[in-house]
Formats: structure tokens, sequence, C-alpha cells
């Protein structure tokens, strides 16, 4: 294993914590004690963690002051003159954190990371800045820390799908007298719970205790275009009965409704054979099913709704048992109808039950 202990004077050592204990630079600080640590033969990750710094930057601090010695834990940027961080580089880090690294500039890493963007920045403008630095830039364009949301590609070119969404979009916009139009998806609801972000202490992780063995149970919705009343009905298959469930739900919803439109997706459910002899025999004229362009999610505001649900009630939820999920997921849709309500912006519906 290499020796990663640095070796100080006496006399070295009492300036590094003199150092420590009068600095008012944090930085300085911190890296001193950096040097001291090592000294005392510290391993990295324990005095990454101490300072909190990143384990690559703790072997920086400690390769620059092998360097260059006391001099090395000085910030070099302190005789820069005119600060670097000016619009032209701003713009330059929106550009790179708007993409990734492997089309951005060929790197074989997927995401960004503090010290990669200052890399790609020097490439780009020439400009040498920090990894501390990228962290206040990347503060000043509103970057945040968040998950990347997956999704699928539609098949169709841009004007197959305008095509194929004028007339819903007309339909929307002038709904014909006596008629309704609904929002219509599925969602699954997992026992084993959807795994979030949360807030935690630092060098804390929060524990959600799954039940190991998954059990399902499934919801088909309907979120009323104009009012946003929604409707569901619930199973433990997601088949084509489920969906004639619906139908028959709203159908009693709406006795005097002319018609009933349905925009959803081209899921097998909804156009399979039952269905259709469903709408042709047991409910003749009563709806109309208006199906999206493939993988056109954003299209449909009932997804809105189910991703509200998930934040609220199933991701890392406690429940120990299917039923208990279940009236906290009804307990939820309850309040949640008209949507969007003032609830679901401000996550105010009542306190979950864990058992």
């Amino acid at each position: 294993m290499a020796d990663t202990t640095v070796r100080l004077y006496r006399a070295q050592a009492r300036r590094l914590h003199r150092m420590v204990r009068k600095t008012k630079d944090a930085g300085l600080r911190a890296r001193a004690m950096v040097i001291l640590r090592y000294h005392e033969g510290k391993p990295t990750r324990e005095i990454a963690e101490a300072v909190e710094y990143d384990r690559s930057a703790v072997i920086k601090v400690r390769r620059k002051f092998l360097e260059k010695g006391e001099d090395g834990l000085l910030d070099g940027r302190r005789e820069n003159g005119t600060p670097k961080v000016d619009e032209d580089l701003l713009e330059a880090l929106r550009i790179l954190v708007r993409g990734n690294p492997q089309d951005c500039g060929g790197w074989e890493r997927p995401t960004w990371t503090q010290e990669l963007l200052a890399k790609q920045l020097a490439a780009m403008t020439g400009e040498d800045v920090s990894e501390s630095t990228v962290g206040r830039m990347l503060k000043r364009i509103g970057a945040r820390w968040g998950c990347a949301r997956p999704t699928l590609l539609c098949p169709l070119s841009k004007r197959q799908k305008r095509r194929r969404m004028a007339p819903i979009r007309a339909l929307l916009a002038r709904c014909p007298k006596g008629e309704v139009v609904y929002y219509e998806d599925e969602v699954d609801i997992h026992l084993n719970p959807k795994i979030g972000r949360d807030w935690m202490l630092r060098r804390q992780q929060k524990v959600v205790v799954t039940p190991g063995k998954n059990r399902k149970n499934y919801l088909a919705g309907a979120l009323n275009a104009e009012t946003g009343e929604v409707v569901w009905v619930e199973a433990e298959k997601k088949n084509s009965r489920l969906f004639i469930q619906l139908l028959w739900r709203l159908a009693t919803r709406h006795p005097r409704a002319k018609k009933i439109h349905l925009i959803l997706d081209n899921y097998t459910i909804h156009n399979s054979k039952i269905v259709q002899r469903a709408l042709a025999k047991e409910l003749p004229g009563r709806f109309a099913l208006h199906f999206l362009p493939p993988y056109s999610p954003d299209d449909n505001r009932i997804e809105r709704l189910w991703r509200e649900l998930h934040a609220n009630v199933t991701r890392n939820h406690r429940c120990k048992a299917i039923e208990t999920l279940m009236e906290n997921v009804r307990a939820y849709l309850a309040k949640a109808s008209p949507f969007p309500s003032r609830l679901a912006r401000t996550k105010e519906h009542p306190a979950r039950k864990a058992a």
C-alpha cells in the first residue's frame, strides 16, 4: 500500500495548528487540517469526512503541499485580479448542464460532477476554474441536483403527432354541449415502496424497511378535463375488466351525458375485443375513445395526478400491508379531487398510516 502520510517538522506542525486556530479563511483552515491529519497517519477517506471534502480534493491538497510546501495551501486565485466568472462562462455552464458529459465532451461518465464540469469549461473557454467556483456558478444559474425523468420517444414525426393531436385539442377547446371529456390512465400500487429523495442529516441515511414479498393493486382513473373531478376504480389485476369497470362508473356518474369522451393511451386493455364488445352491446353510443400518439405521457393530464399520488403516498411509505396502503391511496384521491387543487400543490393531505 502506498505511503500517504505527510511528515512535518515540529515547527511546521505548530504553524499549521496556529493556522487552524486563527485563520478566518475557512478553505485555508480545512486545507491545513487535511495536512495535519495526514501527518497523524489518518486515511484519506476519514480525512475527507472530517473536513467535508471529496476524496479527490483531499488528495489534491496533499499533492500541492508536497510540491510547494505551505505555499501550496494558499488559494491559487488570490492574485488573479479580474474575476474569471462572467456571463459568457455562466452561459457555457448552462449549455453543459443541459446536456451530458458523453455528448458535450466525449467523456465516459454519463453524469456531471463539479470536477468534470471544471475540466470541460477549461477545454471550452480556456478558463481554469476550481470545483468550488463551479459549485457557486451552479447556484448562480439556478441548477439543482435532481433525478432525471425516464421517457420514451414518440415514433411519429412532429407533423404526424400534430395531425393526431389536432382533433383532441379541438375537442378540449370546444366540447359539444351535453358531453364531457376525461383523461384516462392506469397506475400500479406496489407494497414494496418506491424509493425517493428526502431530507436527511449529513452522513446519515434514512432506512425504509420493505415487506420483501411484493403485492400489487391497480387503479384505473379518469380526470375531468373541465372540472378536475377524479373518478377511479381499483382491482387486483390490470386487465380489460378493470377498464370496463371504470367505464360503468363514468356512465353512472353522467347518466344524462350525450357522450363521454376519453383521452387515453394505446395500452392493449383499452381496445381489446372484450372492451369493444362492452362498448357496442352494453354501453352503445355512450363513449368515444381518443387515442393519444404513442409514448406521449405529457399530453395526458392524469399522469400529473399519478406523480403526486406517488410523491404523497407511495414513495418511501412504511405500510406493512397492501390494505393499509390502499386506504391511504383512497384518502389522498378523495382529497385531491378536483385536481389540481391546493391539496395537491401543498401536500396537505392527512397524515399517512404506517401500520
